[in-house]
C-alpha cells in the first residue's frame, strides 16, 4: 500500500515537473514573441514572425499575428496612398478655384478703375465675370456632390429604367460638340426597349460623365462610340474612343479623386478630375460596377453595368 502511494506521488510530482518546464519554456518563447512583435511594429518593416516552436496554441497564435500584421501593413500603405491623393486633390482643388477667381478679380479690378469705360467693353467685362462666376460654382458644386456621395448622404431611388431610351437621349445632347469636333459618331442601341434597375439621374450623370471624358481625352481618334447590350443578367453601356487611351500603368488611377491625363491642365481638355470618380460611386450606389479597357489610338472603352430588370 505504501509502495502504491509512493508510486502515485512520484508520477504527480513528474507531471508538476513537467507542467512547469513546458510552462517554463512557453513563456519564454512567449517572451520572445513579444520582443519580435515589439521589433516590427516599431520599426515599421514588412517581416512577419517566423519562430520555431511545437506548441499548436503558439503556432496558431502566431499564424493571427502575422495576419494582423499583413492588415496594418496594407492600412498603413492604404492611408499613405490616401495622404498622397489628398494633398494632390487639395493643391488641384486650390489652383482649379484659384485660376477663374484670379480672372473675376481682374475683371472686377478693371471695372472699378475705368469708370468711363465704354458700355459695350463694360458689357463684355461683366459677360466674362459672370461666365468664370458660374464656371466656379459649377466647380464648387462638382466637390460638393463628390462629398456627400462619398459620405453617403444622397439618397437614389432604385426603379426600372428604360436604358434603351437614356442612351439616346444623352448621345443626342452632345450632338452639336460632336459635329463641331467632326467626329464619326457610333451608336449602337437596340430598338427594343432594354430596361435595369437604377436611377435616372443617376445614369444621366453617368453617361454624361463619360461621354464628355471621351470627347476631352478621345476627339484625336476622330471617332466616339456608344453601345448598349445585354450581357447574361446585366446590362451594359459601353462608351469609346480611338483616342490616345490610357497606359496600363494609369488605368487602377484613373477613378481616383482628382487624376487627370498629363495634359488635363490644357485649357482645350481640361476639366475637374471627379467626373470618373463621380461616375464610379454612382454606379457603385445603384449595386452596379465600372471598367476600363484601352488600346491607344485603337479603342479605350469605359463599361458600366447594372442589374437587368425584366419588362
Amino acid at each position: 500500500m505504501i509502495t502504491l502511494a509512493f508510486c502515485i506521488i512520484v508520477i504527480l510530482v513528474i507531471i508538476i515537473v513537467l507542467q512547469y518546464r513546458m510552462q517554463t519554456v512557453r513563456t519564454a518563447q512567449m517572451k520572445k514573441v513579444a520582443e519580435r512583435l515589439e521589433a516590427i511594429m516599431t520599426d515599421r518593416t514588412a517581416e512577419k514572425l517566423l519562430f520555431v516552436t511545437s506548441d499548436p496554441a503558439l503556432q496558431v497564435l502566431m499564424t493571427k499575428i502575422n495576419a494582423l500584421l499583413d492588415m496594418n501593413l496594407k492600412s498603413s500603405a492604404d492611408n499613405t496612398i490616401s495622404q498622397i491623393m489628398m494633398r494632390k486633390m487639395l493643391s488641384n482643388i486650390s489652383h482649379d478655384l484659384k485660376t477663374p477667381l484670379t480672372v473675376v478679380f481682374g475683371y472686377v479690378e478693371a471695372l472699378s478703375l475705368h469708370q468711363d469705360m465704354d458700355t459695350e467693353e463694360r458689357q463684355e467685362l461683366l459677360s466674362k465675370v459672370h461666365q468664370k462666376t458660374a464656371q466656379t460654382i459649377q466647380l464648387i458644386d462638382t466637390f460638393f456632390n463628390l462629398a456627400k456621395l462619398e459620405s453617403g448622404d444622397t439618397e437614389f431611388p432604385i426603379t426600372r429604367v428604360d436604358m434603351s431610351e437614356l442612351s439616346r437621349i444623352n448621345i443626342l445632347q452632345f450632338y452639336d460638340m460632336l459635329s463641331a469636333e467632326g467626329l464619326e459618331v457610333h451608336i449602337d442601341i437596340p430598338d427594343s426597349p432594354i430596361y435595369a434597375l437604377g436611377n435616372e439621374d443617376a445614369i444621366n450623370r453617368i453617361l454624361n460623365n463619360l461621354i464628355s471624358n471621351a470627347l476631352r481625352y478621345g476627339a484625336d481618334g476622330k471617332t466616339v462610340g456608344l453601345r448598349l447590350r445585354e450581357e447574361h443578367d446585366m446590362v451594359c453601356v459601353e462608351v469609346w474612343d480611338r483616342g490616345k487611351g490610357v497606359q496600363d500603368s494609369h488605368k487602377n488611377l484613373v477613378f481616383e479623386r482628382m487624376y487627370t491625363l498629363d495634359d488635363s491642365r490644357n485649357k482645350s481638355v481640361q476639366g475637374s478630375g471627379l467626373g470618373l470618380t463621380i461616375a464610379k460611386r454612382l454606379v457603385e450606389t445603384m449595386g452596379g460596377s465600372i471598367h476600363l479597357s484601352s488600346k491607344p489610338y485603337e479603342r479605350t472603352v469605359f463599361s458600366f453595368y447594372l442589374r437587368k430588370m425584366n419588362y
